[in-house]
């Protein structure tokens, strides 16, 4: 990519780490707002309207009202008060408005920079692509709570974990994006790393997948039941791990399954990065692809005890969150690892 100027590139890559901190806050909050139940609250998408909250007691029953006609309500929180749905609309609807603002966030200083000049095409390109995952987004946020609005008051796992794996996509699409411009690629230096690049570039996928995996824990709430370490139950491999038909269908909509496979995803990074590390280590890397290596294995070791913590506690909200979170950030870092080897052998 075409070096941007000093200035302009302090400017653009200040801008995407404002975004990216942003989306970072949208995925916390959209943690919390699952672990609470809050998603169903607001059983209408008004993009435009529904900025405005609730503002005197005549439109928190209308809203009330609104949600009383749910399933939800009228299977599960039948009875509840007026200040009880306060606190699960104040989560979905800060849920909501994070997402708008990170909109705006996003495209107006794109406008301006673009304009100015300050945007090289092949940057343009790229920014381009990130705003159009970002309305892809939107509408699989209100597609997955749809899916709560029916008969069944749960939103369908297939979506839920769609919308988790675009959220951690564009915070790695803007991760990506600003340290190119931060660290535009050098000639090939020609350094031995290219076995290290690969491996990296596998980790970073078995840390997708772990994203899918967690997706589909979080739909089915997997992580309520088997809630012992290390064995689940009294068996490492658990009894019921092909109890439906067809056999493939338990690795999406049974929860033993969904659970055993989180697990052995993770059983594999704990083994995997470690290794990477310590190979690395012999490596004619830079000092930043070391230092980002040494972050990447201890928010491994944060994750797995903040994963095992939460399974035995039976996934209180606080705990959720965080797992949710380290995730995220582990799921960055091991980026930024395979950028710094990447950006010294000029591949982008």
């Amino acid at each position: 990519m075409e070096k941007l100027s000093t200035l302009h590139q302090k400017q653009v890559v200040s801008w995407l780490a404002i975004c990216g901190l942003m989306v970072f806050c949208m995925i916390i909050v959209g943690g919390a707002t699952r672990l609470t139940h809050s998603g169903l609250s607001i059983v209408e998408w008004e993009p435009l309207i529904g900025t405005i909250p609730p503002l005197n007691y005549a439109d928190w029953l209308q809203v009330f009202d609104e949600y009383k006609g749910s399933p939800e309500y009228q299977l599960i929180n039948y009875g509840m008060s007026l200040d009880e749905f306060k606190v699960i609309f104040w989560w979905e609807y800060f849920h909501r408005l994070l997402g708008r603002l990170i909109g705006l966030v996003f495209f107006i200083p794109f406008i301006y920079f673009m304009l100015m000049g300050r945007l090289n095409g092949g940057l343009v390109a790229r920014l381009l692509g990130i705003f159009a995952l970002g309305g892809l987004q939107g509408g699989m946020g209100w597609y997955m709570v749809a899916s709560g609005l029916v008969d069944d008051p749960n939103v369908s796992q297939y979506r839920l974990t769609a919308h988790l794996s675009i959220a951690f996509l564009i915070f790695g699409a803007i991760t990506w994006t600003a340290l190119t411009v931060l660290y535009p690629s050098k000639a090939n230096l020609n350094i031995p790393a290219k076995k290290m690049y690969k491996f990296s570039i596998a980790i970073n996928l078995l840390l997708l997948i772990m994203v899918v995996s967690g997706g589909f824990v979080a739909g089915l709430r997997a992580g309520l039941i088997y809630n012992t370490f290390p064995l689940m139950g009294n068996s490492f491999i658990p009894p019921d791990l092909f109890a439906l038909s067809p056999w493939w269908t338990n690795f999406f909509e049974n929860m033993t399954t969904v659970q055993f496979n989180h697990r052995i995803i993770a059983y594999t990074l704990a083994a995997l990065i470690p290794i990477f590390w310590f190979r690395l280590r012999r490596r004619d890397v830079s000092l930043r692809t070391k230092n980002f290596s040494s972050l990447m294995l201890c928010l491994l070791t944060a994750q797995m005890i903040l994963g095992i913590a939460t399974l035995l506690s039976g996934v209180p909200v606080i705990l959720g969150v965080a797992h949710q979170a380290v995730a995220s950030l582990l799921f960055i870092t091991s980026l930024c690892v395979t950028h710094s080897i990447a950006s010294r052998r000029g591949m982008i």
